[in-house]
């Protein structure tokens, strides 16, 4: 492929954007600003498997996209490459993990759940919500009441099929390394829910990853340190795709 193409290979190259746990489209609001190729991606909001997500998102996707998931949504990105791994020019994994449940995590997902049902979806996203984020943001009165808005307007339905899928989540640590594509792991320094030794090691089973830690954010990243993150994601934006794109070695 000749430069020209190349560079309208790049400028053309849909950017779709997986939310996570209990958040929409909104929690990408400065990436979708600053990114003209940025989409949403289908809702998959409802789904209780990560698989069956990733087929909602094929389905209504571009040929070819670069994706970029927050949280539970880079696990669909990761079932997006499992299923169909050709479609895919790049791939961010922002704020998340890749390791099977632990005996831990069920009791603590059904403990919100249950709080939920007893007293509401409002009682939940209080108690959810603000370990989330880093300390300095949680007196960011602006910031936490979007989030906590996007989050109560998920409602407890999505809520329980989404800690269905993620407690039901397959295997992925093996497919690491079979990424061919330009990959960004991108987490914030104070995230308590997905560290950054975790995204360390993720980023180390992949090859032509790039680890960024960014500092002065939690796990709502996108919308924590948006202008940091938006930098990352156009180095990585920048980089020369490696896949094998519509029969061509772009």
């Amino acid at each position: 492929m000749d430069a020209n193409n190349y560079d309208s290979v790049q400028a053309a190259e849909p950017l779709l954007l997986l939310p996570g746990l209990m958040c929409d489209s909104r929690i990408f609001a400065a990436q979708f600003a600053r990114f003209e190729s940025a989409v949403p991606a289908a809702d998959y909001g409802d789904a209780d498997d990560l698989g069956d997500m990733a087929v909602r998102v094929l389905a209504a996707a571009p040929p070819h996209f670069a994706v970029l998931g927050h949280s539970m949504g880079a696990r669909v990105a990761l079932e997006i490459i499992r299923q169909a791994p050709e479609r895919v020019t790049r791939l961010a994994l922002v704020s998340t993990g890749v390791h099977l449940p632990t005996p831990q995590e069920a009791p603590k997902r059904h403990a919100l759940r249950d709080l939920g049902r007893a007293e509401g979806i409002v009682a939940l996203v209080d108690a959810w919500l603000p370990p989330m984020v880093a300390d300095a943001r949680r007196d960011d009165v602006a910031l936490m009441a979007r989030l906590h808005a996007m989050c109560v307007a998920a409602g407890l339905g999505r809520f329980e099929a989404q800690i269905a899928a993620l407690l039901g989540r397959r295997e992925v640590e093996s497919m690491l390394p079979t990424i061919t594509c330009p990959v960004l792991v991108a987490v914030g320094r104070e995230d308590r829910w997905s560290s950054p030794e975790q995204h360390e090691k993720i980023a180390a089973q992949i090859p032509h990853s790039r680890l960024v830690v960014i500092d002065g954010a939690g796990h709502m990243l996108p919308v924590e340190m948006p202008d940091a993150l938006n930098d990352a994601i156009l180095g990585w934006r920048a980089l020369p795709i490696t896949r094998i794109v519509q029969g061509e070695n772009v």
